[in-house]
């Protein structure tokens, strides 16, 4: 369970649980597969001799989880889909103990860039991928949402965390945020509401702004920066909030560069994102990331 909850950088058992039901409300498939990933990549990590530690805290599952979701939601479920979801799921394992190991070294955590690399790579290599579709051509002016529209848009901007699609399932993995933490929560639906309001502002189509394509990545980030890496003060709480900003043209430009190869952004503009506002940090004069929290 905390190898679900990590994908959110929660280390809380409960919230995994309450993550998994949001799954589950996705779909049996998503629930499973995700489950499937979140087994493996932990097994894996165990048999390979991972610390101890992180396997507790659940930081060897969490990208299984989101990879094994990325398989299901991509090929369907079968055999050979399982088969692959756990293959995957174990080189994350590996891909996330290398990452770990360099990245610590300045100071900088994983995140979800071992989940990115093997899904992306499995999204272009695919000979079943579908075809990519047109770039989405920005509207003129500010994007316009009527009320119900945004609240779906702010609740699925945290569902596609999980690459879920449903408004009740953003609702679900927010409850399991508060579970954990009441900062966190804030953070994610102030992240989503942030991303909302910025691809609106850039006239960004209005149905995948309701999908949530552009507010997960900014979820996750303000998560990051509000709630896990840096001490929350006023300033931090600005910074963190200019991330997210920053995340949504990340997000769009990520998409408008995948399209063609049949990939998608995946999280990596919340990983490049984070990154780069963690590093910057300490040439700002301000508190820095935990070196433990970086492991």
């Amino acid at each position: 369970m905390r190898g679900i909850a990590q994908v959110a950088l929660s280390p809380s058992a409960w919230t995994g649980l309450l993550f998994a039901l949001a799954l589950f409300a996705g779909g049996w498939h998503v629930g499973c597969y995700g489950l499937l990933g979140v087994v493996s990549s932990t097994a894996a990590a165990t048999v390979l001799g991972a610390d101890r530690g992180g396997l507790a805290k659940g930081l060897e599952g969490y990208c299984g989880c989101l990879t094994g979701i990325a398989v299901v939601v991509r090929l369907g479920a079968s055999w050979r889909t399982a088969v692959l979801a756990v293959l995957a799921a174990a080189v994350c394992a590996v891909i996330g103990a290398a990452a770990g190991r360099l990245l610590g070294r300045i100071g900088l955590p994983a995140l979800t860039a071992p989940f990115c690399l093997v899904a992306g790579v499995l999204a272009i290599a695919l000979p079943t991928a579908p075809a990519a579709a047109a770039p989405p051509v920005a509207a003129d002016g500010f994007t316009a949402l009527s009320a119900a529209e945004f609240g779906r848009a702010c609740c699925d901007g945290i569902a596609q965390i999980f690459l879920l699609d449903q408004w009740y399932a953003g609702l679900i993995l927010l409850a399991g945020l508060l579970v954990a933490s009441r900062t966190a929560a804030v953070a994610a639906v102030c992240g989503s509401v942030v991303a909302v309001l910025t691809a609106c502002a850039m006239g960004l189509p209005a149905d995948r702004i309701e999908a949530g394509l552009y507010g997960y990545n900014a979820v996750l980030v303000a998560i990051a920066l509000a709630a896990t890496f840096l001490p929350l003060t006023p300033w931090t709480a600005g910074y963190a909030a200019l991330a997210a900003v920053a995340s949504v043209p990340f997000t769009a430009a990520w998409q408008a560069f995948a399209q063609p190869s049949g990939g998608s952004p995946f999280t990596w503009p919340f990983v490049v994102t984070t990154w780069l506002f963690l590093a910057a940090v300490p040439a700002l004069d301000r508190p820095g990331i935990s070196l433990e929290k970086a492991k």
